[in-house]
């Protein structure tokens, strides 16, 4: 599985982005795709994870409400919308897809991972 995420780039606080992750080549082969970003300074950490066949969605606790994840399976893409951005959003964000998967939030479980697209949220 080859993964390109984009999206990223600069915003106000306050402001709003989509994060867009195309999926490529053994695509029938994924089970979830999950966000991450790493942040300057800082380890790589979980955002959300859908699972691709039904569309269910799980988040990190300090995300809900403003980032929604979805699919569209017809162009094998997953979208990040992130609203209300803050400072403390500003980060390189990734896609990763898993054939299989134990702890969605867990990076380890991630074999598939895209080239990070750059979000920077100017305050």
């Amino acid at each position: 599985v080859q993964l390109q995420a984009s999206g990223g780039g600069l915003v106000q606080a306050g402001g709003s982005l989509r994060l867009s992750c195309a999926a490529s080549g053994r695509t029938f082969s994924m089970y979830v795709l999950g966000w991450f970003r790493q942040a300057p300074g800082k380890e790589r950490e979980f955002v959300t994870g859908i699972w691709w066949s039904d569309g269910s969605t799980y988040y990190a606790n300090s995300l809900k409400g403003r980032f929604t994840v979805s699919r569209d399976m017809a162009k094998n893409t997953v979208y990040l919308q992130m609203n209300m951005l803050k400072p403390e959003d500003t980060a390189v964000y990734y896609c990763a897809a898993a054939s299989s998967l134990v702890r969605v939030e867990r990076i380890s479980g991630y074999p598939y991972w895209g080239q990070g697209t750059l979000v920077t949220v100017s305050s």
